[in-house]
């Protein structure tokens, strides 16, 4: 009787994912088990000995706060015109300085880059691949530093009219 028990329980357990999934669907990126979903949408292919694995997401929490509207944004307080003026002068102020500081590095790069030929320092002339590895640093350092001078650039064109200089 217990191994008629057994048996049982292992027949079941083997055939029990069977009797689980119906047939699958393929839909483009989709997966579906209903047929009028597969038969509605063109291109639904059969996945032939498919074992998909659903997960189920997390679902977003509800915010507590509510979100601003537009009346509530226009009930926030302003800033004065002097204010802000004083704000985008010392902006434009501070931006021109990180620009000089750039430009200043920049030429540095170039002297020190030469062109693609700096000068070999003691422990290159020995070993070459030291010497390419230095050369290599410098080229990225001259391309960042460009970079940021284009971004910094980007950010003064983006200023006010009036923080600019006349």
């Amino acid at each position: 009787m217990k191994h008629l028990w057994l048996l049982m329980a292992l027949v079941g357990a083997v055939a029990a994912p069977s009797w689980a999934q119906d047939a699958i669907y393929r839909c483009g990126n989709e997966y579906t088990n209903t047929k009028p979903d597969a038969r509605s949408s063109k291109g639904c292919k059969l996945v032939e000995d498919g074992n998909v694995t659903v997960v189920q997401g997390t679902a977003v929490p509800k915010s507590s706060t509510p979100k601003p509207n537009a009346d509530s944004v226009s009930k926030m307080p302003r800033v004065d015109t002097a204010q802000q003026k004083a704000r985008d002068s010392d902006m434009r102020r501070i931006l021109q300085e990180e620009l000089n500081n750039a430009q200043a590095r920049l030429e540095e790069l170039k002297r020190e880059y030469k062109n693609g030929e700096p000068d070999k320092l003691g422990p290159e002339t020995r070993n070459y691949q030291k010497y390419l590895d230095r050369v290599a640093e410098l080229k990225a350092s001259l391309a960042r530093t460009e970079s940021d001078i284009a971004g910094i650039r980007r950010e003064i064109d983006r200023l006010p009219a009036a923080a600019r200089p006349q």
